[in-house]
C-alpha cells in the first residue's frame, strides 16, 4: 500500500465518525425539543448527564487503548455505536426522556471507544510529526466530508427533518462497516498489543505531568466551548432569529465545505509559520465572524452564509492542529491512548457544558423554540458567549506559544 493510499485508508473511519457526530451533537437537541415535547430545562439536564458520562469514560477508554490491540477495540465498539445511533434517531411517542438517555449512553460508549483507539492508532502509524499531522488532516478532512453528507442528506431523504434523520440512521450502518474495514486493513508501525504500562491513575498522572499537555488541554477547553455553544444552538438561531429554517441544511453544508476546502491551506500555512501561529489566525477569523453573527436578523441569508464560510474555514485549524499536537505528545510519552483519552474528555466536557448550561440559560431568559420572545438572548448566547471563550483561548495560546511550539 502506497503512502497516500495508506493515509487515506487510515482516514476512512473518520468519515462515519464525523457523519454520526453532526446529528448526535447538533440535531438531537432540536429533534427531541420539537418532536417529543421535552422542555428545554429537562432536555438540557438529560444531555448534560449523558455527556458528562461520555466525558468521564474517555480517560478509562484511553488507558484501555494502550493495553489491548487497538483494532480489536475498534471492532468491538462498532455494535453499540451503530445500534445506539439507530435508536436515538427514532424517538418514541412516549417515554422520550428514558429512551434518550439510554440511546445516548449506548451511542456515546461505542463512539468514544472507537474514537480513542482510532486516534491512538494514528499516532502509531505516524513516523514523525509531519506524517502524524498529515494523518490527522486525512482523518479530519474525510470527517468533514462525513459531516457534509450528514448535513445535506436529511433534507434529500425526506420532506421533513425527523423522517430524514431516521433514514439517515439506517444509511449510517453500512457506511460505518465499510469505512472500518478499510481503516483496520492498515497496519501500524508497531506490532502486537500495546505494552501493559502503568495502571489507570498513574498513567493519567504521567500524561498530565507534561507542561505542554496541560497547556494544550486548557487552550482546548476554552476553544472547545467556543465551538460547542454555536454547534448546540445553530438550528435554533437559523429557525428563529434568521427565520430561515428551510435553509439550515444548506448553511451547514456551506460551513463544512469551507472546512474541507481550507484544510490544505492550513497545512501549507503551518509549514511556513508553525502550527501555533496558524491556529491563532484561525481563532481570529472565527472571532470576527461571531461579532458579525450577533448583528444579524430576519432574512439575513447572505450575511449568515458569509459567517458560515468564515467559521468553516477556521474549523480546519481547530480540527487539525490540537489533534496533531496531542498525537505528538502521546507518541513522545509512549501512551497515545491516555493522552487522547484526556483530549477527548475535554472535548466531551465542552459539549456537555454547552448543552447543559446554554439551553437552561436560554429558557430562563425567556426564549422558547418557535416563538418571538427571547431572540436577543438567543443571539447573544449563540454569538457573543462563544466570542468570549474564543478570545480566552487565543490569549492562552499566545502566552504559551513557546512551550507548544516545541511539541514535535
Amino acid at each position: 500500500m502506497t503512502g497516500m493510499a495508506r493515509t487515506l485508508a487510515y482516514g476512512a473511519l473518520g468519515l462515519p465518525l464525523a457523519f454520526v457526530a453532526l446529528p448526535l451533537y447538533v440535531h438531537v437537541p432540536h429533534l427531541y425539543a420539537s418532536v417529543t415535547g421535552l422542555g428545554l430545562a429537562a432536555l438540557g439536564g438529560l444531555l448534560l448527564l449523558a455527556r458528562l458520562f461520555d466525558a468521564g469514560i474517555d480517560p478509562l477508554l484511553g488507558w484501555l487503548a494502550d493495553r489491548v490491540p487497538r483494532p480489536r477495540m475498534i471492532a468491538l465498539a462498532l455494535l453499540p455505536l451503530g445500534l445506539g445511533f439507530l435508536a436515538l434517531m427514532h424517538p418514541p411517542a412516549s417515554g422520550a426522556g428514558l429512551w434518550l438517555i439510554v440511546a445516548l449512553i449506548a451511542t456515546y460508549t461505542g463512539y468514544s471507544a472507537v474514537a480513542v483507539a482510532y486516534q491512538a492508532m494514528g499516532a502509531d502509524l505516524g513516523a514523525d510529526s509531519g506524517e502524524r499531522t498529515r494523518l490527522t488532516a486525512a482523518r479530519e478532512g474525510l470527517g468533514l466530508f462525513g459531516v457534509l453528507l450528514a448535513a445535506a442528506l436529511p433534507t434529500v431523504l425526506a420532506a421533513n427533518m425527523p423522517e430524514g434523520l431516521a433514514r439517515l440512521a439506517w444509511g449510517f450502518l453500512p457506511l460505518l462497516a465499510v469505512a472500518a474495514w478499510l481503516t483496520l486493513a492498515v497496519r501500524p508501525n508497531v506490532s502486537g498489543p500495546p505494552p501493559a504500562g502503568a495502571s489507570l491513575w498513574p498513567a493519567l498522572r504521567a500524561a498530565l505531568a507534561s507542561n505542554a499537555t496541560c497547556r494544550l488541554l486548557l487552550v482546548f477547553v476554552a476553544n472547545g466551548i467556543a465551538a460547542a455553544l454555536p454547534a448546540t444552538l445553530v438550528l435554533f438561531f437559523v429557525a428563529d432569529v434568521l427565520q430561515a429554517g428551510a435553509y439550515s441544511g444548506a448553511f451547514l453544508a456551506l460551513y463544512f465545505v469551507a472546512g474541507v476546502a481550507g484544510l490544505p491551506l492550513w497545512l501549507r500555512l503551518a509549514g511556513r509559520i508553525g502550527r501555533v501561529r496558524a491556529w491563532l489566525i484561525g481563532m481570529a477569523l472565527a472571532g470576527v465572524a461571531f461579532v458579525w453573527a450577533f448583528l444579524l436578523g430576519p432574512g439575513d441569508l447572505i450575511p449568515f452564509a458569509l459567517v458560515c464560510l468564515a467559521t468553516g474555514l477556521a474549523l480546519g485549524a481547530d480540527l487539525t492542529f490540537p489533534a496533531a499536537m496531542a498525537a505528538d505528545l502521546g507518541e513522545a510519552q509512549g501512551q497515545p491512548g491516555a493522552v487522547f483519552g484526556l483530549y477527548n474528555f475535554v472535548a466531551k466536557l465542552n459539549l456537555a457544558l454547552a448543552a447543559g448550561l446554554a439551553l437552561p440559560l436560554l429558557g430562563a431568559l425567556g426564549y422558547r423554540p418557535g416563538e418571538t420572545e427571547g431572540l436577543a438572548a438567543l443571539s447573544a448566547v449563540y454569538a457573543l458567549l462563544p466570542l468570549a471563550f474564543k478570545a480566552l483561548a487565543a490569549v492562552l495560546l499566545w502566552r504559551w506559544a513557546p512551550i507548544l511550539e516545541e511539541v514535535k
